[in-house]
């Protein structure tokens, strides 16, 4: 396959355009009908891994999928709970409804929810044709000992 190729999968693939990596575990969080099964399947595709649910506890997770819906409780509850399982230097990737579908979030919401949550919003994307997605990451954390 050639570069160009390569870059052209890259650009179709949400996944990839994501930053979705082969062998990362990715734990989803907040799954209902209304998700895109296209984005699910080209992760799983390209970590080469089945997504693994709330129930996971086999190990940590590299990349946590929040779906979140304005009427799905608390925001920043949810970013708490999404970084129980997350290893160091992994991050979420928050899914909202895109403007003028139900369950919207406002950014300014989200803005104000991370980082009470611990986390810093780096990147925000058209994830899908009706998700928003939103890339938070928690600061690196300094090791006892180390200099």
């Amino acid at each position: 396959m050639s570069a160009t190729a390569d870059h052209a999968e890259e650009r179709s693939n949400p996944a990839s355009r994501l930053g979705f990596q082969p062998g990362q575990v990715v734990q989803e969080l907040g799954y209902d009908d209304d998700v895109d099964e296209e984005l699910r399947e080209a992760i799983a595709e390209v970590t080469g891994n089945e997504l693994v649910d709330e129930d996971y506890e086999e190990d940590v997770a590299d990349v946590v999928l929040l779906w979140f819906r304005e009427d799905d409780g608390d925001l920043v509850d949810a970013l708490v709970d999404a970084l129980t399982t997350l290893t160091d230097g992994g991050h979420v990737w928050l899914l909202t409804p895109k403007t003028g579908r139900d369950g919207y979030v406002e950014p300014s919401d989200i803005g104000e929810a991370a980082p009470t949550a611990g986390l810093s919003r780096t990147t925000s994307v058209s994830a899908a044709k009706d998700w928003s997605g939103t890339r938070l990451v928690a600061p690196k954390t300094v090791r006892s000992g180390r200099r």
